[in-house]
């Protein structure tokens, strides 16, 4: 039977996540390995990058800048366990929410480890640096399945500013990023069309928006200072739900990422599409294991971001056949 791997994106972040594995005495070899990840990572990024993990604060934790890299350094050690566990490992496809889509292309040998870090340290500060403090915002918007509908409002209550739908995470739940002033108008709009919840996400930079547009070509030619190749694993992209072998054509989509929607929904049919029934999130919190199961039933979900749940995952795939 055929399995994937997802990585989620910002959001997923909090202090003391894969303490299992990163705190001194952490029981078991896997902890080794882990702690090996954020040790490489630190002398990538000229910070303790497990101590920012462990101890916080909170405030910089949650900078786009610090969040990206940490995220990456997780989702990478929770795959690196996942295969110390499972050599014959063999995903169909690799896919991540936004940031967690550099996460697949480490994992898919693309890039290497100490490159996706520049990449989404320096993706981070760009994103950081795009939009004054207070100037952007996201809401979340939950018990509204017509799209399309949230297309109109944001257009309709724009008055000029940039407003758009930009991460489509699951039937009835879609976020919205731009201005602040437009996203608050929007939020009232979208209450009265019948949304059962619209919430401001506590973020630090309004993604996937056209407020992220400017900074693109400067992140473009970053990219282009790194060697990359052909994933050894098929990722799939969000901005196009494809799978590309060019590298000029990854390039693209990691450009336009920065200011396209995240198209999760379509990401998850595809990929169940092709015979998937099992989806793995390897990283800290459940986030795309809960957005998998409202996206798609007949499918399994699993975490992986300690011993109990790696174990667990291990044993399914085991017992289920998960092999090519």
């Amino acid at each position: 039977m055929r399995y994937a791997v997802v990585f989620p994106g910002q959001g997923s972040q909090s202090v003391g996540m894969l303490a299992d594995w990163l705190s001194v005495g952490a029981g078991r070899d896997l902890s080794g390995i882990v702690r090996e990840t954020f040790e490489e990572a630190s002398g990538v990024l000229g910070y303790d990058l497990a101590k920012l993990v462990l101890e916080g604060p909170k405030e910089r934790l949650d900078e786009t800048e610090y969040t990206q890299p940490a995220l990456l350094a997780a989702g990478v050690a929770a795959w690196r366990a996942f295969k110390q566990e499972m050599p014959k490992l063999s995903p169909i496809f690799l896919a991540g929410h936004s940031l967690g889509e550099y996460t697949a292309l480490v994992c898919s040998n693309s890039i290497s480890f100490a490159t996706g870090l520049s990449c989404v340290q320096k993706r981070g500060q760009l994103m950081q640096s795009a939009v004054q403090p207070g100037v952007g915002a996201m809401a979340a918007v939950l018990g509204l399945e017509d799209t399309q509908h949230i297309y109109n409002i944001c257009k309709e209550v724009a008055h000029g500013e940039v407003l758009s739908p930009v991460n489509f995470n699951a039937i009835g739940q879609t976020v919205i990023a731009g201005h602040k002033s437009a996203v608050e108008r929007a939020m009232v709009a979208l209450k009265e069309a019948g949304a059962k919840r619209v919430l401001l996400l506590p973020v630090s930079v309004p993604s996937h928006c056209d407020l992220m547009r400017g900074i693109s070509e400067e992140f473009y030619q970053f990219l282009k200072t790194f060697s990359w190749k052909a994933p050894e694993i098929s990722v799939i992209h969000n901005v196009d739900i494809s799978v590309h072998h060019e590298v000029f054509a990854i390039l693209e989509c990691l450009r336009q990422q920065l200011y396209s929607p995240v198209r999760w929904v379509e990401t998850i049919q595809t990929v169940a599409a092709e015979g998937v029934s099992l989806f793995i999130e390897c990283g800290p919190g459940k986030v795309l294991t809960g957005l998998s199961k409202r996206i798609m039933q007949g499918i399994t979900t699993l975490p992986i971001l300690d011993n109990e749940t790696l174990a667990e995952a291990v044993r399914t795939i085991e017992g289920g056949c998960y092999y090519e």
